[in-house]
């Protein structure tokens, strides 16, 4: 709320703000809630001149209007939408990762959601030819398996050094560094980010939880408070520089044993989007052990509790993977 103090407006001087407090208007909301003219006889002051203050105060501190038609606009001029280069991913995200959100994958040890980011960042920086901020607090980011994937889509050894360039990886194991690092993500380090003309378009941090999660419970408050910066920051720097922001959790069970993110309650309403990752019961006894379920369990633009499988072998397809001759490593988390 705005104090109100002399000199605010004209007319409005330290003898009027003197009688406006006896009255209880201590701020500018309470002078445009108010009724002017009982004010001014409560008061005993002038009607035309209070009303005069009024039209003032809410010129200078009331919000405007704005049409839905210009949000719309600011809208489609300030969003993209990334592809994840996974058909079956961007149809259960509404086409692909979205600029200025926060979108998590959420899932067990084994469930895929660290190849599913190690792909996103592939197909980010070869096909569409933008960077990536690749946060690992885990260790498992390992350039050889960035550059099987990348293998498949480009045989050149040039073109392939370009696209590693692209993708800026921060390896950090507490929480402190990871808010230093998205500070200083913020700060510029976003824009000096820039490698063969491509601007930053996506952050992922995998895995936000393993910073995290060590931190919560009983009574360790400093937890609680270090994740909501965590959110604020990664909130604002998707917003405020265009980008989309990918993060991975683990899962908890709840009371009824069905799966759900971690990091509760506190959490949960930090990312736009939230999809569950799970090994498909029964896939790996006909040899598709590599073949994932996609739960959609929180959006604003797609009905939730949608699902759709697919093979998180897709970003390394060739045609001996499509044989089932060649398979990554399918352990990672």
């Amino acid at each position: 709320m705005v104090v109100l103090r002399a000199g605010m407006c004209p007319g409005l001087d330290e003898d009027l703000v003197r009688d406006l407090r006896a009255a209880g208007i201590k701020t500018v909301e309470n002078v445009v809630s108010s009724d002017i003219e009982e004010l001014a006889q409560r008061c005993s002051l002038s009607y035309t001149a209070l009303f005069a203050i009024r039209r003032v105060l809410l010129a200078q501190h009331a919000a405007f209007p704005v049409s839905a038609a210009d949000l719309y606009e600011e809208l489609l001029s300030s969003t993209a939408i990334l592809s994840t280069g996974n058909p079956s991913l961007d149809k259960l995200l509404d086409s692909g990762l979205y600029t200025g959100e926060i979108t998590e994958l959420s899932g067990g040890p084994g469930s895929g959601k660290s190849q599913v980011c190690f792909g996103v960042a592939v197909h980010i920086a070869h096909r569409l030819k933008q960077s990536v901020v690749f946060i690992d607090t885990t260790g498992g980011l390992a350039a050889a398996r960035l550059l099987q994937m990348l293998r498949v889509e480009a045989s050149n050894a040039e073109e392939q050094m370009e696209v590693l360039q692209r993708i800026h990886v921060f390896r950090l194991f507490d929480v402190f560094s990871l808010l230093d690092c998205l500070h200083g993500l913020r700060g510029g380090r976003l824009q000096q980010a820039r490698v063969s003309g491509g601007s930053v378009k996506a952050v992922i941090v995998d895995s936000v939880s393993a910073v995290i999660s060590p931190l919560l419970g009983g009574k360790q408050n400093e937890g609680m408070s270090l994740m909501i910066q965590v959110a604020g920051v990664l909130k604002t720097l998707a917003k405020d520089f265009n980008v989309a922001a990918l993060v991975t959790n683990h899962v908890t069970r709840s009371v009824d044993c069905e799966l759900q993110p971690g990091l509760g309650a506190s959490w949960g309403p930090v990312p736009r989007t939230r999809i569950l990752l799970e090994p498909v019961e029964g896939a790996a006894d006909v040899g598709h052990s590599s073949i994932r379920s996609a739960t959609l369990i929180k959006s604003s633009r797609r009905p939730c509790h949608i699902k759709e499988e697919f093979d998180l072998r897709w970003w390394s397809r060739s045609t001996e993977a499509s044989s089932g001759k060649r398979k990554l490593d399918e352990t990672d988390s």
